[in-house]
């Protein structure tokens, strides 16, 4: 009888863990997609806001977000976005990492 006792006790306990198992291999979390693939609707540089600019464009701080902000009161709107190169502190490399995420609309 004790030996029947052991028996079914280990059995039960081997089963736990292969159904465990069994269940983490089936569990996938949903796919979600990546941060870089979610479309995001490009910033215009004529209207946005200097926490705008340093919220969605990486690389942009306060300070160039100001600098982007006080050529566009003093120069008025942007006619293009190769116009930021005039901004001070914005080089070509900034403007080609951030092109795709820039509009003037």
């Amino acid at each position: 009888m004790r030996n029947a006792f052991i028996a079914a006790a280990a059995f039960a306990v081997l089963s736990s863990f292969s159904f465990g198992s069994y269940a983490a291999s089936q569990a996938q979390p949903a796919p979600t997609a990546p941060a870089a693939a979610v479309a995001q609707a490009p910033v215009n540089l004529n209207t946005a806001d200097a926490a705008t600019l340093t919220r969605e464009l990486k690389g942009i701080g306060a300070t160039k977000a100001k600098a982007i902000i006080d050529y566009r009161e003093e120069h008025g709107p942007f006619s293009s976005v190769d116009e930021l190169l005039e901004v001070k502190g914005i080089g070509s490399a900034t403007l080609e990492k951030l092109r795709s995420q820039l509009s003037v609309q």
